[in-house]
């Protein structure tokens, strides 16, 4: 059996977190070391490592985390200006090899990012 991802360990409440939203496929919490002022990650409760290795049948979840995060921004109060990050490997900047979603705001945010 391999660890749980500290994601993971959010979801099944074996760690605290301070959850903005919840259903039965994600779970959305604000970020511990923001870079924002909002800053939220969001997650699909179903545990895949990176993007890279999400298959077709992941194709409506993965669309579901884009959803609610643009729900969670209208809800935080930045409906129509919010930035999105997916970090995919170690090497971009991944560190919980649990995918999740950055929604990030209130700020003005630079191109091209990092």
């Amino acid at each position: 059996m391999t660890d749980k991802t500290l994601f993971e360990r959010i979801i099944d409440r074996e760690i605290p977190a301070d959850i903005v939203y919840e259903d039965e496929q994600c779970i959305a919490f604000r970020d511990v070391n923001p870079q924002a002022p909002m800053h939220i990650l969001v997650c699909p409760k179903k545990p895949l490592a990176m993007v890279s290795v999400a298959g077709a049948e992941d194709a409506s979840l993965l669309g579901q985390l884009m959803l609610r995060a643009a729900q969670i921004a209208d809800e935080q109060g930045y409906k129509d200006a919010f930035r999105l990050v997916i970090n995919n490997g170690a090497a971009v900047g991944q560190t919980v090899f649990h995918i999740h979603v950055h929604l990030l705001g209130g700020r003005s945010f630079t191109w091209p990012p990092g």
